[in-house]
């Protein structure tokens, strides 16, 4: 079969103008890597942004716990009270039957056989009974009733919750990716940390006394163990969960959420140039927490990726600080 030639000078023409055409087009730009300064800039923003969604879902999920234990322990309430009524329901029938069939008010008694006085008497006495039974039941029903609406309403309150903490869950989805590009920030800086869940920690040597040394003398414990959010030992924490654990082992308990523990603490609040070892230190965003530990420096597990340690306010940002609570 015959072809086509094609001439020779219009295929190298051809060819040439391919080559040229991929010369221009080059290999696609890549995005240029960030400086050290901007890296650290863009990191400052999502650990401000992390720490605040962490919180809140945080909080939402400590609703949930609670309003779900609220329900349980209603519901096996009910449980219970339902079961006594039902039994008393029971010796109320077994107490009409019985009456009836035997002892002093049996069938013979109450037909007039025998004494009449008797007859009416008996029949008084199971009247007396059953009514004083009856009375009994009705109260514990109207009891059952009232802790059905209030079981009903703790239901509805978890279902809210729960909704709650279905949003903050989408929520925390998007702090997971955020999560990702602070890791991959990290790593390009080299400063990824992965800790140690065993590690041996520090030994605290400062001046505190009483309780807020024993506080301190946990957290210096801690130093080198991971950050993880929702963390709350023994090998890996979140801020809220260090301080937690920490005055917990110093006798004095905390709420779980840095927003919660800010709260607990208003009427022990401290301005920042008054701290003192063991204080709280709070973001102004109340989404972080840490430890005081003097010569304005903190002891805190500050984000995923680094690990519990000691820094000072001014490298964390003292404009980020909102003030202290000393428990």
């Amino acid at each position: 079969m015959w072809h086509r030639r094609v001439p020779l000078a219009v295929g190298l023409s051809a060819a040439m103008v391919v080559a040229f055409q991929a010369g221009l087009a080059g290999p696609a730009m890549a995005e240029p890597r960030p400086t050290i300064a901007e890296a650290k800039a863009k990191l400052k923003k999502l650990e401000d942004k992390a720490d605040l969604a962490v919180e809140r879902y945080n909080e939402a999920n400590e609703r949930w716990k609670k309003t779900r234990k609220k329900y349980q322990e209603l519901n096996a309430d009910l449980k219970e009270r339902q079961e006594r009524v039902d039994r008393m329901r029971a010796d109320i029938r077994s107490l009409v039957a019985t009456a009836y069939s035997e002892g002093d008010i049996g069938i013979a008694g109450i037909t007039g056989a025998g004494d009449p006085q008797r007859a009416l008497s008996g029949i008084a006495t199971l009247t007396q009974l059953s009514a004083a039974r009856a009375e009994a039941l009705k109260g514990f029903e109207q009891a059952v009733k009232e802790l059905e609406q209030r079981r009903d309403e703790a239901k509805k309150a978890m279902k809210e919750a729960e909704e709650d903490r279905e949003d903050f869950r989408r929520k925390k989805i998007e702090v997971e990716k955020l999560v990702r590009e602070q890791e991959r920030l990290l790593r390009r800086l080299g400063t990824y940390k992965t800790g140690d869940p065993n590690s041996a920690g520090m030994r605290y040597t400062g001046p505190a006394s009483g309780n807020a040394r024993v506080a301190l003398q946990f957290a210096f414990a801690q130093i080198g163990k991971p950050y993880r959010y929702g963390g709350t030992g023994p090998g890996a924490w979140d801020c809220s969960g260090l301080t937690q654990a920490a005055w917990r082992a110093a006798g004095v308990e905390l709420p779980r959420t840095t927003t919660q523990q800010w709260a607990w603490g208003a009427s022990r609040r401290v301005p920042l140039d008054a701290l003192q070892p063991g204080d709280l230190v709070f973001s102004r965003s109340l989404g972080h927490v840490g430890l005081y530990i003097g010569g304005g420096k903190m002891v805190h597990a500050p984000r995923t990726g680094d690990v519990v340690k000691i820094t000072t306010l001014s490298a964390y940002g003292m404009h980020r600080l909102l003030g202290g609570v000393r428990p």
